[in-house]
C-alpha cells in the first residue's frame, strides 16, 4: 500500500478504534454495571448512547457491534502493514492479499453502507441517536476515500479486490483454507446467534419480550389457587394492573405452575395509584386502585384468576368494561359490583399495601421467594432455575 494511502487509513483506523473501545465501555456499562453514571453522550431522550447500547440492535448474530467495529478497524490496520507481514514466515499466507489498498476501500464502502443501515434503524425504530456510532459510520466512508485508488471510480477497486480474491482461491491450499474458515465462521455465528452467549443482556431482553409479544394467555388458569394448594415453595407476587411488566409476570407465573410441581402463587395488589396507595406521593397509574377491587371482589367468588388475567390482559379503566371481561369470565356481576365497592375488600387492599411497604417493596412487579425480593420483570429462564433451586421441581 502506498504510503499516501496508508498514512490517512491508519489514522482513522486509529480513531475507529478508540471510538469503539469507549463504545464497548457504554455497552458494558449500562448492560452489566449497576453503579455506572450516565455516559457523556447520553444528553437528552434522542441523543442518547447509552439508550442505544440497551437495545437489541447493539449486536448482531449474538456479538456487540462495538466488537464488529474493532475487528474491522483492526483488520484494516493489518491490511496497511500486509506487505511487511507476508515477509514472515508463518504470515506468508497474506500475500493473497496484492491489492491491500483494494480490500481496504471495498471493505470500508461495505462497512459504510451497512453503517447507513445501522442509522435508518437508529434515527426510525429506536428512535435514538448514538453520536459515537455516527462518527464511526463517517469513519467507514473515509477509509474507503482515503485507500481509493486514483482514477479508478466507484467499482474499479471492487472490481480489483474480487479478481484478487478469485485469484487467490484458485490456489488449492488457499480455497480449503478458505473454505474450512468460512466453514468455522459461519458455524460460529449459528452459536453465538442461537446461544447469545456474549451477549447475556440481549438473551433477558428477547426472552422477556417473547412474552410481551404473546396475544391472549395461552395458559390461563381459573379459580383463586394459582399451582399446587400444598407447594412448598410459593410465590408472593406484587402487582399493579396498569403496571405492562406485570402483565408479562402474570404470563409467566402461570406458564411455570404447568411446567413445575411443588409451586404455588399467591397474588397481592400493590397499585401505584394514590387514591388507595396515599405514601406513593405521585399516582403512576390512575385507575389501578379501582382496577384491584374488583380482581379481589372477584376472589370472594372463587374466580380470582379468571377475571384477573382478563384485567391484566385489556387494562380496562371503567366499570362498564370490567364487566363486560367479569361476564365473559362467569361471574355474578351484580355481588362483584356490591363487594367491589364494600369495606371488606378496601380493607383487604389496605391490608395488601401495608404489607407492600413492611417487606420494604417500593415499585411492580415484585416477587418474594423464600423470604427474598426481587423487584422488577426476570426473564424467564430465571425465573425457573430460582424456582428449581428453592425445591420445584420439572413436571413428568
Amino acid at each position: 500500500m502506498k504510503l499516501y494511502h496508508k498514512i490517512p487509513v491508519l489514522i482513522f483506523a486509529l480513531i475507529g478504534i478508540a471510538l469503539t473501545i469507549k463504545l464497548g465501555i457504554i455497552y458494558w456499562d449500562v448492560n452489566y454495571n449497576d453503579y455506572a453514571l450516565p455516559s457523556f453522550c447520553s444528553i437528552n431522550d434522542y441523543i442518547d448512547c447509552d439508550g442505544v447500547a440497551k437495545t437489541t440492535h447493539s449486536q448482531a448474530f449474538g456479538i456487540p457491534l462495538w466488537s464488529w467495529g474493532l475487528f474491522f478497524y483492526l483488520f484494516v490496520i493489518m491490511l496497511c502493514f500486509v506487505d511487511k507481514l507476508k515477509t514472515y514466515r508463518y504470515l506468508k499466507f497474506l500475500e493473497v492479499f496484492k491489492t491491500p489498498n483494494a480490500y481496504v476501500y471495498s471493505l470500508g464502502l461495505l462497512a459504510f453502507l451497512i453503517s447507513m443501515m445501522l442509522a435508518f434503524i437508529s434515527i426510525y425504530e429506536i428512535k435514538k441517536v448514538c453520536v459515537l456510532c455516527f462518527a464511526t459510520y463517517f469513519i467507514n466512508f473515509i477509509i474507503a476515500l482515503c485507500a481509493r485508488t486514483r482514477n479508478s471510480g466507484v467499482f474499479g477497486d471492487i472490481k480489483t479486490s474480487v479478481a484478487d480474491f478469485i485469484d487467490a482461491i484458485k490456489i488449492k491450499k488457499y480455497l480449503i483454507s478458505f473454505l474450512i474458515v468460512a466453514f468455522i465462521g459461519i458455524g460460529f455465528l449459528i452459536f453465538t446467534s442461537t446461544t447469545l452467549i456474549f451477549v447475556p443482556n440481549i438473551k433477558k431482553i428477547k426472552s422477556i419480550e417473547s412474552f410481551k409479544n404473546i396475544k391472549g394467555n395461552p395458559y390461563n388458569v381459573g379459580g383463586s389457587v394459582l399451582g399446587d394448594p400444598e407447594a412448598k415453595v410459593v410465590i408472593h407476587e406484587y402487582t399493579d394492573f396498569e403496571c405492562p411488566h406485570c402483565s408479562i409476570l402474570n404470563i409467566m407465573l402461570q406458564r411455570v405452575v404447568s411446567e413445575l410441581d411443588n409451586v404455588k402463587v399467591v397474588h397481592h395488589n400493590f397499585p401505584l395509584d394514590t387514591h388507595c396507595n396515599s405514601k406513593i406521593g405521585v399516582s403512576i397509574h390512575e385507575s389501578s386502585c379501582f382496577i384491584a377491587k374488583y380482581a379481589i371482589a372477584a376472589e370472594f367468588q372463587g374466580k380470582y384468576w379468571d377475571l384477573n388475567n382478563y384485567l391484566f390482559e385489556y387494562k380496562p379503566t371503567n366499570e362498564e368494561d370490567i364487566i363486560k371481561y367479569a361476564k365473559q369470565a362467569g361471574l355474578d356481576v351484580k355481588k362483584l359490583i356490591e363487594d367491589a365497592k364494600s369495606e371488606k375488600v378496601a380493607r383487604k387492599l389496605e391490608r395488601s399495601i401495608d404489607e407492600a411497604y413492611n417487606l420494604k417493596i417500593m415499585g411492580t412487579p415484585s416477587i418474594i421467594i423464600n423470604s427474598k425480593v426481587y423487584t422488577g420483570i426476570m426473564p424467564y429462564y430465571e425465573l425457573k432455575e430460582l424456582l428449581i433451586k428453592n425445591g420445584a421441581k420439572e413436571k413428568k
